[in-house]
């Protein structure tokens, strides 16, 4: 199982809110314009095909990474949960 960061940019408002409906669909919101997409690249490629419908590429910014299996992780900045609290919403090959 891969993870994959997506985030984009949008210009016109009303395409900004179609692009958050329809990645909420496939991917978990970590900020408004920043997903986590838990999948293989067949869930990724369905992602990107859906959103390629919407967006318009001369005005938006689109991009997708990879996370690495097994990569540095860190925080900066103040929680977001509270202290004790600990998010296992990754599958355990990810955590």
């Amino acid at each position: 199982m891969t993870a994959f960061v997506i985030d984009y940019d949008i210009r016109e408002p009303r395409r900004l809110q179609r692009v958050h409906r329809e990645m909420c669909r496939h991917a978990a919101p970590l900020e408004y314009s920043v997903f986590l997409l838990v999948g293989g690249e067949a869930a990724k490629a369905r992602c990107l095909a859906a959103l390629a419908d919407i967006i318009e590429p001369d005005e938006d910014d689109m991009r997708c990474y990879p996370l690495p299996a097994r990569g540095y992780q860190a925080r900066i900045g103040r929680a977001s949960l509270p202290e004790g609290i600990v998010w296992t919403g990754l599958p355990a090959g990810l955590a």
